[in-house]
């Protein structure tokens, strides 16, 4: 289906179902599209066990409105294109009500106009690009965004590794990966850091030598690398084999059992910023972690998975809330949220539907993720 041709059903579905309050029959459809297969695979499965676990938990006490929640999820193989057709056939053809992904940001924002021009809330777990949300008003997200990730890392950097010369190595076809370098940059600078080295690099490539060749004769005190855990993992073993030995860190990209499967030794004691971790927070989070590992053959849970089980909570938060399904009375219940006691933390919604919350600060201990420290807002 062409774009043109996709956008067309897709508005003639959106009047169709404008101004009906969608819970007519005995369930309510929420569609949830992600990367259950591809490159950043592990992603969209984290998120979509946590969906798949709120879901559950939700309808065991009763459902929403008196009505079982029935979960449609589309796999985009994390390629490009594939999110658009995704979430083209779960407004037009399957009808629901809200959309829950992605947790990339370049995925996040193919889907975001379709949602957003049908009325229909899309709930992001984990994009941090902040163009996600300014596509419109029926568009939210449950973490924080690369403003305040990038400088929580870069007075992490400045203060915790006591850099003063940082190189930045950035997916120039990722949204999230430049926006992110950004403002690491402009963190980084104002706090009176040097960036000594900038240089780029195309997401799924293998050999990336020749740029940290080029990044080691600038002589830096670490290098951030704003990337996916795939690529992160491959720089780090090539970065060791050039010799380059100072401090690697990224952000929320790198959070995968990939990253140390793949990486193994090299990985070692580097860091990375994310939205939540198994060892910190309240009762509520250790209860999740505990149903988690009961639902899933006592695996602990990663951000991604706590996110994807956030986005669902906050959505049928939002609709109990809202007294309906209806797109409007749910988008201005989201805009409403407040201090909602979350498994990532306390979330509240602000004026530009960003969620306001801490960031978490791990690092790579004996091949498993260790908790350093939190940052608020």
């Amino acid at each position: 289906m062409n774009r043109r041709l996709s956008i067309s059903v897709l508005f003639a579905a959106a009047l169709a179902f404008a101004g009906c309050d969608k819970t007519s029959s005995d369930q309510i459809a929420v569609g949830e599209f992600a990367s259950l297969t591809g490159k950043e695979a592990t992603f969209g499965q984290s998120s979509h066990e946590g969906t798949v676990l709120a879901v559950e938990e939700i309808n065991a006490g009763g459902g929403v409105l008196g009505k079982k929640i029935r979960l449609l999820t589309e796999d985009n193989q994390s390629k490009a294109g594939e999110s658009a057709n995704a979430v083209n056939k779960l407004i037009a053809k399957d009808a629901v009500v809200a959309v829950l992904g992605e947790v990339a940001s370049s995925r996040s924002l193919e889907a975001a106009p379709i949602c957003q021009g049908a009325g229909v809330p899309q709930i992001s777990p984990s994009s941090t690009n902040p163009k996600v949300t300014q596509t419109g008003d029926y568009i939210f997200r449950v973490c924080f965004i690369d403003p305040f990730q990038g400088t929580v890392m870069a007075n992490f950097a400045k203060k915790t590794l006591k850099a003063q010369k940082i190189a930045i190595f950035t997916d120039v076809k990722s949204d999230y990966s430049k926006g992110l370098a950004k403002f690491f940059k402009e963190g980084f600078l104002k706090a009176g850091g040097e960036v000594v080295a900038e240089l780029d690099y195309n997401g799924g490539d293998k050999d990336f030598k020749g740029q940290l060749t080029a990044i080691k004769s600038k002589a830096p005190e670490g290098v951030f690398v704003p990337g996916y855990y795939t690529d992160a993992a491959l720089i780090c073993i090539q970065a060791r084999e050039v010799g380059l030995t100072v401090p690697l860190f990224g952000g929320d990209g790198w959070e995968s059992e990939k990253l140390t499967e793949i990486g193994k030794e090299a990985v070692e004691g580097t860091y990375f910023s994310t939205h939540y971790s198994p060892e910190a927070g309240g009762p509520k989070a250790k209860a999740f972690v505990e149903a988690y590992k009961k639902r899933y053959s006592g695996k602990l849970p990663d951000a991604m998975a706590a996110l994807g089980y956030d986005s669902a909570m906050i959505l049928f938060d939002a609709m109990t809330r809202a007294g309906g399904t209806e797109g409007a009375k749910v988008r201005d219940a989201l805009a409403g949220t407040k201090e909602y006691d979350a498994v990532t933390g306390k979330i509240t919604i602000n004026q530009d539907r960003d969620a306001d919350k801490s960031a978490v600060i791990l690092q790579v201990k004996d091949g498993k993720f260790s908790y350093v420290e939190t940052i608020a807002p």
